[in-house]
């Protein structure tokens, strides 16, 4: 299997990432993987995309995204039967990803028949995966989609996450890549809140990528906020906070969501 061409898929619609974001995602693939490798996304915009990046169009849901539910169902196309003629194994890169390490394991564990998630270690006892990073033979599982094509509303009802569905519906079960090829950053790197007001996010020493689900995303996390929409700061003015009339966060909420900045992310998360 280590021998075959690699490929690397991402998917990027709508305004949430620009084209640095998949542009940074390929620098840090082409310098973390053993050749040949394909490295694709399939956009709605390909502005500004480095030539190197193979794009294709967004790849057809067929059916109604699902509204007022949480989860990234867009992602649910790529299990159709046909995808833009391509076969073979494929893993998939979330673009708010940062890769420190070969990624060459991601496709040497298993079979090339088995579907490969991250761990979600936030829900320990659910045995969740997490579709920041997951491999998949493309074409294999194509009930996956036909089966959300039938009620697409009601399954991410049911489900809540993308992730959740994928874990629960792959025939035969999913499994997990080796828990020191993946880190949390916000469980993993972060650590709880409290140690978060004298410690930056410490670099997993291990870990070959770094997973950013939810919040923040590197770009944030780099500078020291939890989203786009907060003012970094030190770790006295983030409690002072605590007692102005404009903080828009309850007591506890507001606590938690403060980090240092994390400096170590731009040796990674470049071109």
């Amino acid at each position: 299997m280590s021998s075959a061409v690699k490929q690397i898929l991402c998917i990027k619609w709508g305004t949430g990432y620009g084209a640095d974001y998949v542009n940074r995602l390929y620098g840090m693939v082409s310098r973390n993987v053993t050749p040949p490798f394909r490295f694709i996304c399939f956009t709605d915009d390909r502005a500004g995309i480095r030539p190197e990046v193979e794009c294709f169009d967004l790849p057809e849901l067929g059916c109604p995204v699902p509204t007022d539910v949480p989860g990234k169902w867009r992602k649910t196309a790529l299990w159709g039967d046909e995808l833009f003629g391509l076969s073979g194994t494929a893993l998939f890169l979330d673009l708010d990803v940062v890769i420190m390490g070969s990624l060459d394991p991601f496709f040497e564990i298993g079979n090339p028949d088995d579907v490969f998630l991250a761990r979600n270690w936030i829900r320990p006892l659910e045995r969740l995966g997490q579709t920041s990073i997951f491999r998949f033979p493309i074409g294999k599982n194509s009930y996956m989609l036909e089966d959300f094509r039938k009620d697409s509303q009601a399954i991410a009802g049911k489900y809540r996450f993308e992730q959740r569905y994928v874990t629960r519906h792959v025939r035969g079960g999913v499994k997990f890549f080796p828990s020191r090829y993946v880190s949390h950053f916000r469980q993993s790197c972060s650590g709880p809140w409290i140690l978060r007001y004298f410690m930056a996010p410490r670099r997993p020493r291990k870990a070959r990528i770094v997973i950013f689900p939810g919040w923040p995303n590197p770009e944030d996390a780099l500078i020291g906020r939890m989203n786009p929409s907060m003012t970094p700061m030190s770790p006295f003015a983030h409690l002072r906070e605590l007692f102005s009339k404009d903080r828009r966060r309850r007591f506890y909420p507001h606590l938690k969501n403060y980090i240092r900045p994390t400096p170590w992310i731009a040796e990674y998360w470049r071109e």
